[in-house]
């Protein structure tokens, strides 16, 4: 029986496994069974913004507060009613964690599709596109389960390095990123590094800076309590990937108004989510990545822009490989899913694991 991995929406750690027979296809749609999905901290964020940033909407639960967070990876098309998609194609784009996901193509190309439900038209387009394996810039038979792990997390790094040096660095010379640790904020701090002048400075918990440390991308690696110890007139921009409000109203108390920019982008720090108004200095500025997207779309052309994407995938992944920064672990089956998911939000995950669902 096809299964569905419920969350719920104010409390993440609870889940709910519901298993349901798949519903009829209308003329034009497909079926694709998931196959290898990534699970991160990144999903966590997904679900702790599903509100406010839509994610909720990708794929409804039709249940009154639960919600199916969304996941990206690869998957293969069992059913297909559409006269431009074949069964037995593999696809890379954004599924549910469930055992099928129905879409509805529009817009093929042989590099792939848009998800054309209605409910998804008013969702931002980069989740909406579906890239064909055989034709996909990026894929590589031998990275798929790297793709699966990184390739999200790698693109909101690269775009939030490229937006930060497309504002100057907002007149700073030290970035500040916490939750340091994590794939995305490592990842932030690969291509920061390769900038001459700057001070990247990782934040992080105790038992996460000799991993930090062993990274080599960070400037120096500090644990939050050791955050005083920085000068606080010295112009600073924060990048904060761990969502901790305490520790966000810390920081911006002690450096105000040099403080030149402070963006929000995860949540890895569930248990100390909470607003960011009234904060000294800059507002805290929620950092989306499609938006960065599209604005390089615009200024170096789409073919112009992947390529410069694709040329940064490959040296990040090179550097991950040659340093072995990363174990790869599989989780069988939905049950595996859950309680994966469950230690993700309880932040009880080694950095130096990637986690992968193989939904059947």
């Amino acid at each position: 029986m096809p299964t569905t991995l419920l969350i719920r929406k104010d409390r993440l750690a609870d889940t709910r496994l519901r298993e349901a027979p798949d519903t009829p296809l209308a003329e034009g749609q497909v079926r694709v069974a998931p196959e290898t999905l990534a699970l991160t901290a990144n999903n966590v964020t997904y679900a702790a913004f599903g509100e406010q940033m839509d994610y909720w909407r990708f794929y409804p639960s039709g249940e009154d507060g639960w919600g199916i967070v969304p996941a990206w990876g690869f998957g293969r098309v069992v059913q297909s009613l559409h006269p431009g998609v074949a069964v037995g194609e593999r696809l890379y784009g954004y599924w549910p964690l469930a055992s099928t996901a129905v879409l509805q193509p529009d817009r093929l190309s042989a590099a792939g599709f848009r998800e054309g439900s209605p409910h998804r038209a008013q969702l931002h387009g980069v989740y909406n596109q579906y890239q064909r394996c055989c034709s996909d810039p990026f894929y590589a038979a031998d990275s798929e389960r790297e793709q699966a792990v990184l390739r999200p997390l790698f693109a909101t790094s690269w775009l939030i390095e490229d937006f930060l040096a497309d504002n100057g660095f907002f007149g700073a010379k030290r970035i500040l990123l916490s939750s340091a640790s994590s794939k995305t904020a490592y990842g932030t701090a690969f291509f920061l590094a390769r900038r001459s002048g700057l001070d990247v400075v990782g934040l992080t918990s105790p038992r996460n800076v000799a991993f930090c440390e062993g990274l080599g991308c960070y400037s120096r690696v500090l644990t939050y309590d050791a955050l005083d110890t920085l000068p606080a007139g010295e112009p600073s921009v924060y990048v904060d990937f761990s969502g901790d409000a305490p520790f966000r109203r810390r920081l911006h108390e002690r450096f105000q108004e040099s403080l030149k920019h402070s963006a929000a982008v995860g949540a890895t720090h569930v248990g100390h989510l909470g607003g960011a108004k009234g904060l000294a200095g800059p507002p805290a500025t929620l950092f989306f990545a499609p938006a960065q997207s599209a604005k390089r779309a615009e200024d170096w052309g789409g073919a112009g822009f992947q390529l410069r994407l694709v040329a940064g995938w490959q040296d990040f992944l090179g550097h991950v490989r040659a340093k072995q920064w990363l174990t790869l672990r599989t989780h069988a089956g939905p049950q595996a899913a859950a309680t994966q998911w469950q230690a993700m939000v309880a932040g009880q995950v080694d950095p130096r694991e990637g986690h992968l669902l193989a939904w059947r």
